[in-house]
Formats: structure tokens, C-alpha cells, sequence
């Protein structure tokens, strides 16, 4: 039923086969589109996906200092306290969460 064909890498501009037993194992899990990059190209673009988000370089959050609302020690907080509300300490904080 699959010949094979092929195909040129979107990336590289190589030609690349897609064979019928790759084409098999596509119409098996259910994908409708064809690799547009050749196996090379494709394992560089999934080890560059894994050290993104195997290296953790996301954004570093804002902190706000704060005087927790139960034992008066300084802290910080991830948010910007509005002010109408008692901000607490992790330690003051713990205790109140739990259900």
C-alpha cells in the first residue's frame, strides 16, 4: 500500500526518504502530515526543544518585599501586595492553607 518517497527538508534543503514502513507507522498513530525536515535536521530541532526546557531559562519572577501581617519579619512575595489584604510570611502563611 506505501511506496516510498522523497522528500526535501524544509530546513536543509536535502533530500531525505520517508519510507512506506515510516509512512505505516504515521497512518498508525494518526498523523496526516508528512515530515517537512530530514532526520538530522529533526533530531538537532528536538535537542534544542529539550535544552529549553531542560535548562530552566525562564524568566526569573519579580519579588516584592513585604512585613508579614502575623509576626512582623521582612520577607518578600511573588505578587504586589494590593495593601487590603494581610500578606504573611512562609512561614505564617503554611499553618492558614490548610485545608
Amino acid at each position: 500500500m506505501f511506496q516510498d518517497k522523497v522528500l526535501a527538508c524544509k530546513d536543509c534543503g536535502r533530500e531525505f526518504e520517508f519510507t512506506a514502513s515510516e509512512q505505516e507507522f504515521y497512518a498508525e498513530k494518526g498523523f496526516t502530515n508528512e515530515p517537512g525536515r530530514c532526520p538530522e535536521c529533526r533530531a538537532v530541532r528536538k535537542q534544542n526543544r529539550n535544552n529549553d526546557r531542560g535548562g530552566y531559562q525562564r524568566q526569573e519572577r519579580e519579588m516584592y518585599p513585604v512585613t508579614c501581617s502575623a509576626c512582623g519579619k521582612e520577607t518578600t512575595v511573588p505578587f504586589q501586595p494590593r495593601g487590603d489584604k494581610p500578606v504573611y510570611c512562609r512561614d505564617c502563611f503554611q499553618p492558614r492553607n490548610r485545608w
